[in-house]
């Protein structure tokens, strides 16, 4: 377990970023990842196509991370760029192999610390991942060495299983109380 994984973040950037940062923070304890993640402002969201957004992290973002991992809070589940960022890092191209995926609840998950979580407060294509074996949801920890047991984990069961990448991308951010 001591390779060094490439590590995609993806997560609610205006609800999360503390937790984004703190977890940057607990992995830097330790040889586990290279961290990348979209930030506020990385992308001009505001004149450029949805097309043009998804080509860009793709190609620049999730161009070689060995695993991504989706910082899930309440509302994460609704944001059309967790979905494309989840969608983008499970596809098999020439230019960009699957990554492995998992999902972490965050303390601000109303399932956060339960022993179960509702489908509809995860991002769906998250939810389909976990339920076909590809990927798994955990709770928050602090625990590097944990941490780093997930990422290989997840990092081995990416050429074992199929990831599910059926649904159909976001057009936009959803809204309501979940999405099923």
């Amino acid at each position: 377990m001591g390779d060094r994984h490439k590590i995609f973040v993806s997560y609610h950037h205006a609800n999360d970023q503390y937790y984004r940062d703190m977890f940057e923070d607990i992995l830097s304890q330790s040889d586990i990842s290279v961290i990348r993640s979209v930030q506020i402002g990385d992308i001009d969201d505001g004149n450029l196509s949805d097309e043009r957004i998804r080509q860009i992290v793709r190609d620049q973002y999730l161009r070689d991370p060995t695993v991504t991992i989706v910082l899930i809070g309440r509302d994460t589940w609704k944001r059309k760029h967790v979905d494309w960022e989840i969608g983008s890092s499970i596809r098999n191209t020439a230019k960009n192999p699957r990554a492995g995926l998992l999902g972490i609840l965050l303390p601000t998950h109303p399932d956060y610390n339960r022993d179960l979580f509702t489908p509809g407060l995860i991002p769906p294509r998250l939810y389909d991942n976990q339920q076909s074996g590809y990927a798994k949801i955990y709770d928050w920890s602090e625990n590097p060495a944990l941490i780093k047991k997930w990422i290989h984990d997840a990092f081995e069961v990416r050429h074992k299983v199929n990831p599910n990448n059926s649904r159909s991308s976001f057009r936009r951010n959803h809204s309501g109380e979940s999405w099923c």
